[in-house]
């Protein structure tokens, strides 16, 4: 999970403390004290918003032009002013509807034994994934500016500000720092820490907090717990001012006294050999095995995630997050070679989406060949589920359960009693495109990593490594065009 450093917003400057005057939108704004030309406010042609502008700047860019008034893009030379007062902004201009983001409900599961916090109204018992922001600390987000002024913001406002920001977490993530918000109240509760002093947590609260969990987690689980909290503070607008060095030496003290028992099995990594075994066991002809097939080896060959092309439940599908049979599309090189574009509309990292692709494959494993299988057989809208399959009541989403479900069980068919993690899949395609000779480069650009992380899947070093290590380099013409140079 990626936790970005702290951050520190620009100041903007003010705009100088003039006289103010009320306009028609419902605005503040201070009105200069020189007197403007007759029924005109001057624009400035410059329209991106700059760290100096001022606020009345930014507010007039986003107006309308008159009747009598062209508007030429991005610039605008005068804008009209009534005489009754400024042109008013559309109320839909600051209104629009947010997509629903989280999902109150109203009888969640109980809470785990041993994992049950103190009833407090500041916490209802909610899904995790609502924890970070239906749990409120004692005091909401100050309404006043920095010289201690009262903004004219309401509490419907304050709750779009949470629900905006709550949005920059994917699903997956806030369900996490829910677990890990729910571990720092316990601790707070079975230590008698008030509700001021868990929000704006003081630096001795936190190394108290992961100090006492050392021992009892992994490092990578308080590391979590650490960036859960310095969320949650920044969802509700609280203070969060830690010494990093201090941080840094109690997550790492803790790394080291992580329990074995915290610590995972090694992920089984699929390759191609293992992939074609599955198939072996599998009937291709039927409408779950050919989806899961063909879910398997494009996934593999895309380097993806399984949960990128699979669903957490039958219900979750939503075509603006899942990749539909309209997401895919054939894409082609200058030279002719052909490749299959999946387009994710969103990831974990990116919520913009992102491309990934596999190539035509020779054997059995060839995830082309799957792919016409399973469209063959599971006909879908295009709008539906790329992996949609022919249930007998009726057409269903692969999810990731039922996915891994069948993959244990043809594993068990072959003999193989060690249960199969969707990470292996993740971990075997960059095992075999390494073995295949492709550069450290060039994969980590196929599994869309942005530092060296994938390194540690490696399982076998030696064998990676051996085409690079000749004495006569086979691999000498090719890296030389696709390694970076040496620095």
């Amino acid at each position: 999970m990626h936790h970005p450093e702290e951050y520190t917003p620009h100041k903007v400057s003010s705009y100088p403390p003039l006289s103010s005057q009320q306009i028609s939108t419902g605005f503040s704004w201070t009105a200069p004290s020189h007197t403007p030309p007759q029924n005109f406010v001057c624009v400035e042609k410059d329209v991106t918003p700059g760290p100096s502008q001022s606020g009345l700047m930014v507010l007039l860019q986003t107006l309308m032009p008159s009747n009598n008034e062209k508007w030429t893009g991005s610039t605008m030379s005068y804008l009209k002013v009534e005489p009754s007062g400024m042109t008013e902004i559309p109320d839909s201009h600051f209104a629009a509807t947010l997509p629903a983001s989280t999902t109150v409900n109203p009888r969640p599961r109980p809470y785990k034994e041993g994992r049950v916090p103190l009833t407090s109204a500041q916490r209802p018992h909610c899904l995790a994934w609502d924890r970070l922001w239906l749990w409120l600390p004692l005091n909401r987000r100050t309404t006043r500016d920095r010289n201690g002024f009262e903004v004219p913001v309401t509490d419907d406002d304050l709750d779009r500000v949470l629900a905006v920001i709550t949005v920059s977490w994917a699903q997956s993530t806030r369900e996490s720092y829910g677990a890990g918000l729910l571990i720092f109240h316990i601790f707070c509760d079975n230590r008698g820490i008030t509700e001021d002093q868990r929000c704006p947590a003081s630096s001795i609260l936190m190394l108290t907090f992961l100090s006492c969990c050392a021992g009892s987690y992994s490092g990578k689980t308080l590391a979590n717990y650490f960036y859960t909290i310095r969320a949650w503070h920044t969802l509700h607008g609280q203070h969060w001012k830690m010494p990093q060095a201090e941080m840094k030496a109690a997550l790492d003290g803790a790394a080291v006294l992580a329990p074995p028992s915290s610590k995972r099995e090694k992920r089984i990594p699929f390759t191609v050999e293992f992939i074609i075994l599955i198939r072996s066991v599998l009937d291709l002809s039927l409408p779950l095995d050919a989806a899961v097939y063909a879910c398997l080896t494009t996934t593999f060959f895309c380097a993806a995630r399984v949960g990128e092309f699979t669903l957490p439940n039958l219900k979750a599908f939503d075509k603006t997050i899942h990749v539909k049979h309209s997401d895919m599309r054939e894409g082609e090189d200058r030279h002719g070679y052909r490749v299959t574009v999946f387009r994710l509309p969103r990831t974990k990292t990116s919520f913009e989406g992102k491309d990934v692709y596999w190539a035509e494959q020779q054997g059995l494993a060839d995830p082309k060949a799957a792919m016409v299988n399973h469209l063959t057989i599971n006909r879908a809208a295009q709008d539906a589920s790329l992996f949609t399959w022919r249930h007998p009541q009726g057409a269903r989403p692969l999810t990731r359960s039922e996915f891994l479900k069948l993959l244990d069980a043809a594993a068990a068919v072959l003999g193989i009693t060690d249960s199969l993690k969707g990470h292996g899949i993740h971990i075997g395609a960059v095992l075999e495109y390494l073995l295949q000779g492709i550069p450290f480069e060039v994969v980590k650009s196929i599994g869309r990593w942005s530092s060296e992380a994938f390194r540690v899947y490696l399982r076998q070093h030696a064998v990676v490594m051996a085409l690079y290590m000749q004495s006569s380099p086979i691999l000498e013409p090719f890296t030389h065009y696709t390694m970076p140079p040496p620095r």
